[in-house]
């Protein structure tokens, strides 16, 4: 009940925002810190991702605006 009260709505566009934040950070960092040959491709990788976490993030914001059916002319 409290998950969903701070979540909103839509709770899986919500999880698989979080989701992309946390891998994508991971890969970012991953890059970023490991001794690797590639390590261009991680940090390229995990950018993208965070990026396209955030089309989750403003659908998330969008499905939880609530307006009054007085505003809308109801």
């Amino acid at each position: 009940m409290v998950f969903s009260k701070h979540v909103g709505h839509c709770a899986l566009i919500f999880l698989l925002g979080l989701l992309g934040d946390v891998a994508g950070l991971s890969i970012l960092l991953l890059g970023i810190f490991a001794s690797l040959s590639f390590w261009d491709f991680f940090i390229y990788s995990g950018a993208v991702l965070i990026a396209f976490s955030l089309l989750f993030w403003i659908s998330w914001y969008a499905c939880n605006i609530e307006v009054p059916f007085r505003e809308l002319g109801f």
